[in-house]
């Protein structure tokens, strides 16, 4: 890979950013690997922050619907992905503390019923395991998984 003066990886990031969101570790990254001196990445980051080409709390909050509306992923996996980029503590306990277990349960309770029917167990107890493996597996924490079996037991009953 060519190794890019700071002007042209301003350019080159100003330009990616500007199609979708990334956080600072992934534009860091790229600099990294076009090996730009740590000044010049420095230089390069300060400006597209400041430029709000990026923004690490934006960049979470998409990244956060974009997870769970579309990968159907738990807040636990979402928070370990959040980790894994950099974003800061903060900002990921803010991110998704504006996710209400409402939402939550609206992405697994279907899930589960579908992972339900493809299923094969002996017993009840058994299918109740995988489901909880399942889920857990998905990043959803054990409450949430609870509410949703809770309600397919009741929703069993009354079938």
């Amino acid at each position: 890979m060519k190794q890019k003066t700071e002007q042209e990886a301003y350019l080159t990031l100003a330009s990616l950013c500007a199609q979708a969101e990334h956080c600072q570790y992934e534009m860091l990254e790229k600099m990294r690997r076009w090996e730009l001196s740590e000044e010049a990445q420095a230089q390069v980051m300060e400006r597209l922050v400041k430029e709000r080409y990026v923004d690490d709390e934006r960049y979470a909050r998409a990244f956060v619907k974009d997870k769970i509306r579309y990968n159907k992923w738990g807040c636990r996996k979402v928070e370990q992905a959040l980790w894994q980029k950099h974003i800061d503590e903060d900002i990921r306990q803010r991110v998704l503390s504006e996710i209400d277990d409402e939402e939550y349960l609206n992405v697994l309770r279907p899930l589960l019923k579908q992972k339900r029917k493809s299923t094969k167990a002996a017993d009840e107890y058994e299918t109740t395991r995988k489901l909880v493996r399942f889920a857990l597996s998905r990043g959803f924490t054990f409450d949430i998984i609870r509410q949703c079996l809770d309600v397919e037991d009741e929703d069993e009953l009354v079938d």
